[in-house]
C-alpha cells in the first residue's frame, strides 16, 4: 500500500523527487582489479527500487584519463527481478586498447517512475608487454591475436604488418594508429588461415620514415568444430583480369545446416580467413557493416525490454575478436524518440486489439551503417501501424497492420539525434512540396506478413481483431549516406531502398538538419525517366537490394537487382498504374546506372546477366580497377539455397560483362570484397 501512496503522489508532483527511491545493492565484476589487456571481466549489477519497476541498467567505460562522453557501451537495458532485488543483465567488457585506470559506470533507471541512481568505480587494466619486446597472444577467436609493442614516440604513428612464415600469400598491414606514449601500442590482428604459422611487426613512422620492429612469431588454433562452418566453392577462381588486390570476401550467411549465423572472410579462392560468431553461438546474427579498422555493425536477437519476442531487438558493434564495443536495443531506442517528441514510434504496449491509429516501433531490420559525419550510426527499424478496415484492398473487415520503415539517427554515443518515420510521409503527391508515399499503393506483389513468419520482422500488434496477415508495405533493405550529392550542396543526405515498392528514395537528412521528406523516387512509376539506349525489354530494377552512389561527382548508382517484379508481372493495382513490365529475363542482374538529378534521367552503365535468380538478398559495389561485384545471396539451385560472389568485367560500349570471379557457397545476405578486413567500402 504505500507503494502505490508514494507512486499516486509522484504522478500527482505533491512529493518531493526522492519519493521513489533507486538503490545500488552490489557492482560486482568477476575478476578483481588489476587484469591484463585482453582479459573478459563480466560486470553484475543488483539493485532495489521502491517503486513497481521494472528497473534498467546502463554501463559506460572512460578510458584512462579520459571521460564519459561518448563512452557508452550498453545502454538501458531490462534486468531480471527476484524478491525485492533487481539484477542486471550481464556486462561483458574485454579492454584491448591501451593500459591504465578505466572508469566503470553503472546507471540505473525506472523509466515509470522517473528515478535513477549511478555508481562508479575504477578498473586497472596492466599492459601485456613488460619490458622492450612486442608480443602476440590468442584471443577467444582462434583466427584472432592481440598484438601489442611497446611504447612509441608522440607525433608518430603505427601499424603491425604480418604475412605466413612461408610468405606463400601477400602480406596484410593495418591502419596507422597514433602513438600515445606511455601507453604500449595494442592491434588486433584479423584475417590469418586457420593452423597456420605468421610472423608480424610493427612499423613506426616519424617524420616520413618508417621503422620496422622485432618481428613476432603467432600460430593460429583451428576452426571449432561445435557447429558447422558453410562450405566456398570458387566456380570462377581468380585470374588476371580479377582484381586481386581486393583479394577479401566477406560475408553474412544466413542459417545453415542449424548452425548459428556467422560473419565469415575468404580469400578468393573461398578458404576461410576469419569468422564472428556470439557466444553463446547466435540464433540470428545479421551482419550490416563492416567498419574502418576492424570491426563490424550488427543486428542480433537478444532481451530487450519488450517480453512478447527476443528477435532483432539488438544492435551491436564489435571488434575483429568479437566482442562488444558498443550495443543498444529497441527499448532504448523507443525512449530516445519519445524524449525527441516523436510519435508513433515508441513501445508496443497497446491493448489487444490495438484500435486504428495505434503505432509503434517493433525491431532493428535490414541495414545499419556508420559512414555519415562525426561517427554518427543510422539504423532501419520497422513500424507497425493499425489502419481502419479496408485499407490496401484487405476485405477482412477487420483493422489491418500495415508494416513500414523508419530510418533512425544516433550520435557517437549511440543517443537518437534524428528520425524519419514513412508513416508521416505516406500522403502521395501533395498540393506543396514533393512527392512522397502513398499509403494506398500497396507492394507491389502483393506481400503480406504472419506471426513469426520468415522474412518478417517480430509482430506485435497482429493477433485477435486485426485482419489476420498485415500489409509489408515497404520492406526497406538497405541505407546509404550520400556526402556531397551533385545537385543538392555540400550536406548529405541519405538514400534508401523500398523492396516492396520497387524504388529507391532519396531523404532529405542535410546532415541532421533536413526535413525527412522524400525528394525523389525512382523505378517504375517514379520521378525518373529511363533512357533505354540499350532497348532492355524491361530495363528497371525490382526489389532491389544494397544501394550505393559509387562516383559521387558523375552520379552511378550500384544496385542489385533480384528482378522480382520482372520474373513474376504483379496483376493486381501495380500493373494498371502505366508500370506493367515488359517481358525480362528470369535471372537477377548486377546494375550500375548513371542519373542525373537536374534532368531526371537514368541511363544504364551495366546491367549483367548473372546466370541465376536470387529470390532475396543481395549486394552490389564498384571495384577501384572498373570491375563490379555482386553478390547473388538466394539462389535455388537443385533444391539447395546457393549464393554466389561474383566479379564482373564490364564490356565497353555495352551493358553486359564477363564473369572474372565466382565464389559458390550456401545462401548469403549480404558480402563485400575488400583489400583486408581494416579496409570496408563505403558503400
Amino acid at each position: 500500500m504505500r507503494k502505490l501512496i508514494k507512486l499516486s503522489l509522484c504522478l500527482a508532483a505533491l512529493c518531493i523527487p526522492a519519493c521513489a527511491t533507486v538503490t545500488i545493492v552490489s557492482l560486482v565484476p568477476s575478476l578483481v582489479s588489476p587484469q591484463i589487456l585482453g582479459k573478459p571481466i563480466t560486470w553484475t549489477v543488483t539493485a532495489t527500487d521502491s517503486n513497481a519497476g521494472p528497473l534498467t541498467f546502463q554501463f559506460n567505460v572512460a578510458n584512462p584519463g579520459g571521460t564519459f562522453t561518448n563512452g557508452l557501451a550498453k545502454d538501458f537495458n531490462v534486468g531480471t527481478v527476484y524478491g525485492d532485488t533487481w539484477t542486471s543483465q550481464p556486462f561483458v567488457w574485454v579492454p584491448t586498447q591501451v593500459e591504465g585506470t578505466y572508469e566503470i559506470q553503472v546507471v540505473i533507471k525506472d523509466f515509470a517512475s522517473g528515478e535513477s541512481a549511478a555508481q562508479t568505480v575504477p578498473f586497472k587494466v596492466t599492459p601485456l608487454v613488460t619490458g622492450n619486446q612486442p608480443v602476440a597472444v590468442a584471443t577467444a577467436n582462434p583466427l584472432v591475436a592481440l598484438f601489442s609493442a611497446p611504447s612509441c614516440a608522440s607525433g608518430s604513428s603505427m601499424r603491425v604488418y604480418f604475412q605466413q612464415e612461408s610468405k606463400s600469400t601477400p602480406a596484410t598491414i593495418t591502419n596507422w594508429l597514433a602513438c600515445h606514449p606511455p601507453g604500449t601500442m595494442t592491434f588486433e590482428i584479423a584475417g590469418m588461415y586457420p593452423t597456420t604459422a605468421y610472423q608480424m611487426m610493427a612499423q613506426t613512422e616519424t617524420g616520413g620514415v618508417v621503422t620496422n620492429g622485432a618481428p613476432v612469431n603467432f600460430t593460429t588454433g583451428p576452426l571449432p568444430t561445435d557447429f558447422t562452418f558453410p562450405t566456398f566453392n570458387p566456380v570462377v577462381p581468380p585470374g588476371s583480369q580479377t582484381d586481386t588486390t581486393f583479394k577479401v570476401l566477406l560475408s553474412d550467411p544466413s542459417n545453415y545446416q542449424g548452425s548459428p549465423d556467422l560473419g565469415v572472410a575468404t580469400d578468393l579462392s573461398g578458404n576461410i580467413i576469419w569468422y564472428y560468431n556470439t557466444t553463446p553461438p547466435a540464433p540470428y546474427l545479421l551482419i550490416t557493416r563492416p567498419l574502418a579498422n576492424g570491426g563490424m555493425l550488427s543486428i542480433q536477437n537478444g532481451v530487450a525490454w519488450n517480453p512478447a519476442s527476443q528477435t532483432m531487438q539488438i544492435l551491436r558493434q564489435t571488434d575483429l575478436a568479437g566482442n562488444v564495443v558498443r550495443e543498444t536495443n529497441t527499448g532504448a531506442i523507443q525512449q530516445g524518440l519519445i524524449a525527441l517528441g516523436a510519435t508513433g514510434l515508441g513501445p508496443c504496449n497497446f491493448p489487444s486489439p490495438a484500435p486504428p491509429g495505434s503505432a509503434c516501433l517493433g525491431a532493428f531490420h535490414h541495414d545499419a551503417i556508420q559512414t555519415l559525419p562525426n561517427g554518427y550510426t543510422a539504423v532501419l527499424v520497422d513500424v507497425e501501424k493499425i489502419f481502419p478496415a479496408g485499407k490496401q484492398g484487405d476485405t477482412s473487415g477487420l483493422p489491418v497492420d500495415i508494416e513500414g520503415d523508419a530510418i533512425i539517427v544516433l550520435n557517437q554515443n549511440w543517443q537518437v539525434v534524428w528520425y524519419f518515420n514513412a508513416f508521416t510521409h505516406a500522403d502521395g503527391c501533395p498540393p506543396s512540396g514533393p512527392c512522397q508515399l502513398d499509403i494506398n499503393r500497396p507492394a507491389v506483389l502483393g506481400e503480406t506478413c504472419g506471426q513469426s513468419e520468415p522474412g518478417c520482422p517480430p509482430m506485435f500488434l497482429l493477433g485477435p481483431g486485426i485482419a489476420p496477415l498485415a500489409k509489408d508495405w515497404l520492406h526497406g533493405n538497405s541505407i546509404y549516406y550520400w556526402p556531397t550529392d551533385k545537385f543538392g550542396g555540400g550536406s548529405g543526405d541519405i538514400v534508401w531502398s523500398s523492396r516492396h515498392q520497387d524504388w529507391v528514395m532519396k531523404i532529405d537528412y542535410k546532415d541532421g538538419t533536413g526535413t525527412g521528406d522524400i525528394l525523389w523516387r525512382m523505378g517504375p512509376c517514379g520521378d525518373f525517366t529511363f533512357v533505354n539506349k540499350y532497348d532492355d525489354p524491361w530495363p528497371w530494377f525490382s526489389h532491389q537490394h544494397d544501394v550505393g552512389i559509387e562516383d559521387q561527382g558523375a552520379g552511378v548508382m550500384s544496385i542489385f537487382d533480384d528482378g522480382n517484379t520482372r520474373v513474376s508481372p504483379p496483376t493486381g493495382p501495380y500493373s494498371s498504374t502505366g508500370c506493367k513490365p515488359g517481358v525480362g529475363s528470369g535471372n537477377s542482374r548486377g546494375m550500375a546506372l548513371h542519373f542525373d538529378e537536374s534532368t531526371m534521367k537514368v541511363m544504364p552503365v551495366l546491367s549483367a546477366d548473372l546466370g541465376s535468380y536470387s529470390l532475396a538478398m543481395g549486394s552490389a559495389q564498384l571495384l577501384p580497377d572498373g570491375n563490379y561485384f555482386f553478390m547473388s545471396g538466394w539462389s535455388l539451385v537443385s533444391n539447395q539455397l546457393t549464393s554466389y560472389s561474383m566479379e564482373i568485367l564490364p564490356t565497353a560500349g555495352a551493358d553486359t560483362g564477363t564473369t572474372v570471379l565466382n565464389v559458390e557457397s550456401q545462401e548469403e545476405y549480404r558480402g563485400w570484397q575488400m583489400t583486408s578486413l581494416y579496409n570496408p567500402p563505403i558503400t
